[in-house]
């Protein structure tokens, strides 16, 4: 037993460990409550906050819905969210798999895996099918290529520009134009850092 944690704590964390195949996707608090057995929710969510605090759990946020335990960064795992558009923007698929990701392809900071939909960055050499390691970041330089959320809705990736008043999203594809945004309508969520590519 980890002794910075309660018993229920323990028994909290022991059970997503160990009972993780019960779920087809992360549990919410309202699953993790009928399958422990606990009537109320409000004190579970301060055992979980607890955890989270203890660094076992991974905070809730708009990539990551339900309760997962963290993944150990010596496991050389990361999670991949789903997919992302390398052309139109399409909104990203969640998907709840880990990746096994080499340690020089990634940084400190946390970081996740996509996998590029189109052929926009094709020019930077970045193709249909590969997997992309993002840092998590909200700014950037320009000239970085990033994760751009537009509209708060849907993904893409690409270079990105950022003038007084507009936001510009470069493909790397000659038969493509650039994107115009005013700059409210991007958030930047991460920043490329790393690639991974399947030869068949």
């Amino acid at each position: 037993m980890d002794s910075t944690l309660t018993r229920r704590q323990q028994e909290i964390y022991d059970y997503l460990r160990d009972h993780g195949e019960v779920f087809t996707h992360p549990p919410t608090l309202d699953e993790l409550c009928a399958a422990l057995g606990l009537s109320s929710k409000g004190s579970l969510h301060k055992q979980i906050q607890a955890l989270i605090k203890a660094g076992l759990i991974e905070p809730m946020n708009n990539h990551r819905r339900g309760i997962r335990l963290v993944q150990r960064q010596d496991e050389n795992r990361l999670p991949l969210l789903g997919y992302i558009a390398a052309g139109k923007p399409i909104e990203a698929v969640d998907r709840d798999e880990n990746i096994e990701v080499p340690a020089f392809l990634r940084t400190p900071r946390p970081c996740f895996v996509l996998q590029v939909k189109g052929d926009s960055m094709i020019d930077d050499g970045i193709h249909d099918g590969d997997h992309i390691v993002v840092e998590e970041r909200t700014q950037a330089r320009n000239g970085d290529i990033v994760v751009a959320l537009v509209d708060g809705s849907e993904a893409t990736l690409k270079r990105i520009e950022q003038r007084p008043g507009m936001v510009v999203l470069h493909p790397a594809n000659a038969s493509l134009r650039p994107m115009k945004f005013a700059p409210e309508r991007i958030a930047i969520q991460g920043v490329l850092v790393g690639q991974m590519r399947r030869y068949h």
